[in-house]
């Protein structure tokens, strides 16, 4: 749960630090700017704040690796939701409101997430687990979001190291593969989530898993 801080405190503080022009540059994520993008975390921190007051007395289906889905598709920037976020992300016309909403809302779940209980069972997605590994859930939500925020901004700070190496081992637990100790973290979560596409020197090292990227998280 320290670690959902530490991240979710890293991704608030590079987007605050932008300048209003940065908003209207691309992001990590297909068809998205970097304002869609946090359009999109304004959501996630809704989303924790619902999910932490949501309980649930069911045994737990999911855990903090489990949690997450992969598909092999990546995504388009057409879904429906995506569409939506775009939208919505207009709607906010200045770059400042949507650092307000973000500060507002994030801070609050932040806050949250601070004071839940970890053994607590919650309900989200049709799933149960503990907030306990919610928060561990969203550490890969949140590093894998600030690699995306940085992606065409030269210069800015990119997440915590821990985050990173927790983002990895998650990562490679789900999906049962292990990148090579040649991978940096960084590296590992860009181009197993396809991110962006190996180099030959990388594509090599990979071997097999190659053919089973990218591993699309959900």
């Amino acid at each position: 749960m320290d670690l959902f801080s530490r991240s979710w405190s890293a991704l608030r503080a590079a987007v605050a630090g932008l300048p209003d022009e940065d908003f209207a540059k691309p992001s990590g994520c297909t068809g998205w700017l970097v304002r869609d993008l946090v359009c999109h975390l304004v959501v996630d921190a809704q989303d924790v704040l619902i999910t932490l007051v949501t309980p649930a007395t069911a045994e737990p289906t999911r855990d903090a690796v489990t949690y997450w889905e992969v598909g092999a598709n990546p995504p388009t920037g057409d879904d429906p939701l995506d569409a939506l976020t775009v939208r919505l992300a207009a709607a906010y016309q200045e770059p400042w409101l949507l650092r307000f909403h973000l500060d507002d809302v994030g801070s609050a779940a932040g806050r949250a997430a601070e004071l839940a209980d970890p053994h607590l069972r919650v309900s989200t997605r049709d799933q149960v687990l503990t907030a306990g590994d919610y928060l561990s859930a969203y550490v890969l939500e949140w590093t894998l979001h600030h690699l995306d925020l940085v992606a065409h901004l030269p210069g800015r700070a990119g997440p915590p190291a821990a985050g990173l190496a927790r983002s990895r081992e998650m990562l490679e637990r789900r999906t049962g593969t292990v990148f090579p100790a040649s991978f940096t973290d960084r590296d590992a979560l860009l181009v197993g989530t396809g991110r962006r596409a190996p180099t030959g020197a990388e594509r090599a090292a990979l071997g097999g898993i190659a053919e089973r990227l990218p591993f699309v998280i959900g």
